[in-house]
């Protein structure tokens, strides 16, 4: 392995040392375009992780590694390594925007290309990181933590995973896309890249995070189980170590069988009619015929005798017994209709001196009214009087109602 590693090694050294002019070429300006390099090369470059294109259409771009190797060797100033504190990098990103709309406002064209070149070496620094991240977390879960050998070191590389997992969500949520938006103002060039590429992949990073959380869960689970189990093994290794002469007992012949012993189902479930099967109902209804024959003979119903004759006579007259209130508004009506004058329901219970309290008396109308047939009530007009209520609007309060031949 050591020996490929370094073949590896040198193969790619070798790479950096051909393509020196077109490397440096691309770390001073911050992308060499497709033009610039012949189509073996740039295919070459970007097999070896030297080179990558962030998005379709882009130009290319220097790893963040290989960037980060020049930077150091070189001991340049302009150093363009993100913070990990996703706060800071938000911070990076609206002073630079701020530095490019201030330069294309004074017409400093050349600045502001600058400035722009920046803040896109930023975004999709920003964006290699967290992919980068996704990476390495994915390649621990793979192997699952193979690089450590204790079942209890693998926990804790698993609980230290969801750690940084956890950290990096809650950094992509510190992005506010709408103060970005409001950064960007009406510049087409910023908005493309703080909002429509930055969104991207700040989308499709989180959704990767959300997927590797849950494997991570998932994997912590069966280290746990494992872990339980091993515990369980050795507490009984340790337990005949210490007491040789122990022997498992009968535990099928007792009563109560321990809940570690009886793990296998049982072979044969209780019998029993499914009521709601179509095709058990003949037995269902023999079951019941079996239960109506065990009843207690005195608790039977006894038999019907004979029926007697029918006779069949004369119908009885019968009265149906007058209602008062009732009368009372039928002769209300009929003065209504003698008269043919409006008449108030209260002024004639006043008159009649009638015995009953003004609100039946007023319900008892309206019913009468509502109650006539559709031919007689055409001839009446029902008017309530009364006045809107002073507090609930919408409702109406009746103290009287008239009535009136239509």
């Amino acid at each position: 392995m050591s020996g490929n590693l370094h073949q590896a090694g040198v193969r790619f050294l070798r790479q950096l040392g051909s393509h020196a002019e077109a490397i440096m070429d691309a770390y001073l300006a911050g992308a060499v375009a497709e033009q610039a390099l012949e189509p073996g090369v740039q295919e070459r470059l970007v097999r070896q992780g030297i080179l990558y294109r962030p998005e379709p259409g882009a130009d290319l771009h220097l790893r963040r590694a290989v960037r980060a190797l020049l930077e150091e060797a070189l001991k340049d100033d302009r150093n363009r390594q993100i913070d990990a504190n996703t706060g800071s990098t938000l911070a990076t990103f609206k002073t630079l925007a701020a530095h490019y709309k201030e330069a294309r406002h004074q017409g400093d064209y050349a600045a502001a290309d600058a400035y722009l070149a920046d803040l896109r070496e930023h975004v999709y620094a920003f964006g290699e990181s967290l992919g980068h991240a996704i990476r390495v977390l994915w390649s621990r879960i793979n192997n699952e933590f193979g690089y450590v050998g204790s079942l209890a070191a693998k926990i804790r590389e698993n609980e230290l995973a969801q750690t940084q997992v956890s950290e990096l969500l809650a950094g992509l949520e510190l992005i506010s896309f709408a103060e970005l938006a409001e950064a960007c103002g009406e510049l087409r060039e910023l908005r493309r890249l703080l909002v429509t590429s930055l969104q991207r992949t700040v989308s499709a990073c989180s959704q990767e995070l959300s997927i590797v959380q849950g494997r991570l869960l998932e994997l912590l689970g069966r280290f746990r189980q494992i872990r339980g189990r091993t515990r369980l093994l050795k507490g009984w290794l340790l337990h005949i170590e210490q007491q040789p002469d122990y022997r498992v007992g009968n535990h099928a012949s007792q009563l109560q069988v321990p809940a570690l012993f009886n793990q296998a189902p049982a072979l044969l479930a209780p019998a029993a009619i499914d009521v709601h099967d179509p095709l058990q109902e003949d037995a269902l209804l023999a079951v019941l015929a079996q239960v109506r024959s065990l009843q207690p003979v005195a608790r039977l119903a006894p038999a019907p005798g004979e029926a007697g004759e029918l006779l069949l006579g004369a119908v009885e007259d019968f009265e149906i017994a007058a209602n008062p209130l009732r009368e009372a508004v039928s002769a209300y009506f009929c003065q209504v209709i003698e008269s043919g004058e409006p008449l108030s329901a209260l002024e004639w219970r006043t008159r009649q001196e009638l015995p009953w309290d003004a609100e039946s008396w007023l319900y008892q109308v309206i019913g009468g009214y509502e109650g006539l047939p559709e031919e007689h009530k055409q001839h009446f007009e029902l008017d309530a009087l009364g006045e809107p209520d002073p507090v609930y609007s919408g409702n109406f309060i009746v103290r009287d109602v008239r009535l009136w031949l239509a």
